[in-house]
This record gives structure tokens, sequence and C-alpha cells, in this order.
């Protein structure tokens, strides 16, 4: 196991699954830069993979009509950035934004997919991982919304 691979097991994504499983998916990654106010991806757009954000800062952004961009969630070092690589059609459900120069190690969502589908045991494990990812993100945008419409929780 590389020294990457080892600080991997230490994030609650990875933390406890199988070597193996960690092995598998540490064939996907690439590192990724990004310059404050850049864009990391647009909402629409294809949704490739997640990345793992090791430094920097990263809002989570949504059009809404009248208002423009409104801002739902901040992420920062050691979080996950996208779940939208998950689920067909593979697109983007937000925006998202460097706040700050960010770096990321960015996981390829076809070939994640494909270690999902031919090893169940990994893929079931990472799917258990990021289901309260995507539950805590539709949270935020609802939350959002109560707040943009003025609406009561």
């Amino acid at each position: 196991m590389t020294v990457i691979q080892q600080e991997w097991m230490s994030n609650a994504l990875f933390s406890g699954l199988p070597p193996d499983c960690v092995e598998r998916l540490s064939h996907t990654t690439r590192n990724e830069s990004f310059e404050s106010r850049e864009l990391i991806f647009r909402e629409g757009e294809p949704a490739d993979g997640f990345h793992l954000i090791q430094k920097g800062s990263v809002a989570l952004e949504i059009f809404v009509e009248g208002r423009g961009a409104v801002m739902i969630e901040t992420l920062g070092p050691g979080e996950v950035l996208g779940w939208s690589w998950l689920v067909e059609p593979y697109r983007w459900h937000f925006d998202a934004k460097a706040l700050t120069a960010t770096q990321t190690i960015v996981f390829g969502g076809r070939v994640v997919r494909e270690v999902f589908e031919s090893h169940r045991d990994c893929g079931y494990l990472m799917l258990k991982r990021f289901l309260p990812i995507i539950v805590q993100r539709l949270q935020a945008t609802r939350l959002q919304f109560l707040d943009v419409y003025h609406a009561r929780a």
C-alpha cells in the first residue's frame, strides 16, 4: 500500500475498507489543482468522478432565477466533492467553484462504477458511505431554498 493510499485510509470515506478495495480505487485517480474562483464543474455538464479535497475550499452553488448563484455549502480538506457520477444520466447537479487555491484527488467515475460492479462488496461499502453525503447535500440545498424563499422549516 502506498503512502497516499495509507492517507486515504484515514479519511472517513475509506476508513475500514479492505486494502484491496482501496488498491482498486487508487487506479482511477489523478491530481488536480484549481485557482481561487476557478470553476471545477458546472451544473448540467457530464459528471465524470468525485474529488477528495486535499487543500483549499470549494463552494457548491445552484442558480436561482432572479437571484443568480446561491451558495449551498462550503467544503474543505478531507471532504468529498461530487456524487452525480453515481446516478444516470451522470450530470452535475450543482456548480462547484474553488474559493481558494484548491488541490484534489479525482477518482474517475466510469472506472469506479466498474469496480463497484465487479467487486460488489467494495461497491456496497462505498455506496453506504456516499449515501450520507448525498442526503447531507440535499438537506443543505433544502435549507438554502427555505432561506431564499423565506419559508419555515
